[in-house]
């Protein structure tokens, strides 16, 4: 089934983009920062988000990894 139409598989790909996007930005912060507008600002908009709300989305990845390994 495809990401988009199961909820699970939704928020991993949406926790996933958001851990790479920001782990991207602290290692090559030039390769993220140049785009900021368009289609590219989301992956600017997902590493800011991770950032910001670094605590909540390492809680999020465990949540999500527990509930993998449970399921």
């Amino acid at each position: 089934m495809s990401a988009l139409f199961n909820f699970q598989s939704l928020m991993l790909v949406v926790l996933l983009t958001i851990c790479t996007c920001t782990y991207l930005r602290a290692q090559a912060p030039a390769l993220i920062d140049r785009n900021k507008t368009g289609v590219m600002g989301l992956f600017w908009k997902a590493a800011r988000i991770g950032e910001r709300l670094s605590p909540y989305v390492s809680i999020a990845c465990l949540i999500m990894a527990f509930q993998l390994i449970m399921y």
